[in-house]
């Protein structure tokens, strides 16, 4: 049996998880403005993915990939959800 795809999954599941409370503490601490650190990140992690040779590996750095250029949108809906009061607003931060 090949658990391959299975892993893969499990580590997606924990990629995803681990960017959600990053979204939320950058844009906490930077606002949306910190979006172009996510675009780069994932630029230099799809980069990487491309020079790997084990599928695997590549794979799990073309996820944490997505995962950084998804961050993007997500900085922009956490700000929504700041203003609606669904999360704490900065007090160090005029909105």
């Amino acid at each position: 049996m090949n658990f391959t795809g299975i892993l893969l999954a499990i580590i997606t599941f924990l990629i995803i998880g681990i960017f959600h409370p990053i979204v939320i503490w950058a844009e906490y601490r930077f606002s949306k403005r910190i979006w172009g650190v996510f675009a780069l990140a994932g630029a230099v992690f799809l980069i990487i993915s491309v020079f790997i040779d084990s599928i695997f590996i590549s794979s799990i750095f073309a996820i944490i990939s997505a995962s950084c250029l998804w961050s993007i949108h997500e900085l922009f809906e956490q700000e929504k959800r700041v203003m609606k009061g669904w999360f704490p607003k900065n007090p160090d931060r005029k909105y």
